[in-house]
């Protein structure tokens, strides 16, 4: 009985996720920003923005100085029954999106009020088992996220 209420929860928390990011801009498709350079600071802001939880960042900073090139963005006040869980998901669905789109981008990094979690292009493509830059549709890459985001365990072995 604990395990088909915690299957509930658990299935209840992914759609209410997903339709969270279904918030991403309906007016622009995600994937016309592909091919995007960590160096363009207004695509990289509008590519943030549109992601999970965007309406929650409160700044991003380029790091351009030295190869490899990445990002760092800092969110505030997300509220949700299972923050730890939120903060996890919104990392690592964020970053794959970051890695499909801006071709330079080699490592985000994702500052929480109380965690903060950094991801390189190739652990999470390892991860994935997939390479992130050959998506070209938000679709396919949200179920390629959900079927990962599903295995708790898989998560855990990511975020070590």
């Amino acid at each position: 009985m604990k395990k088909t209420i915690r299957l509930f929860i658990f299935s209840f928390l992914i759609v209410f996720f997903l339709n969270g990011c279904n918030s991403i801009n309906a007016h622009q498709n995600i994937f016309e920003s592909k091919g995007s350079y960590i160096g363009d600071n207004s695509a990289v802001g509008s590519i943030v923005k549109q992601l999970a939880n965007g309406e929650y960042l409160k700044s991003f900073e380029l790091n351009t100085g030295e190869e490899p090139y990445g990002i760092t963005l800092t969110y505030e006040g997300i509220e949700a029954e299972e923050l730890e869980r939120q903060y996890k998901e919104t990392a690592i669905f964020n970053a794959a999106f970051i890695f499909a789109l801006i071709q330079n981008a080699e490592w985000v990094t994702f500052k929480f009020e109380n965690q903060e979690y950094q991801f390189t292009k190739e652990n999470l493509e390892s991860w994935f088992g997939a390479n992130l830059s050959n998506y070209s549709s938000e679709e396919d890459l949200r179920k390629l996220i959900q079927n990962h985001l599903e295995d708790d365990n898989k998560v855990e072995d990511l975020l070590k």
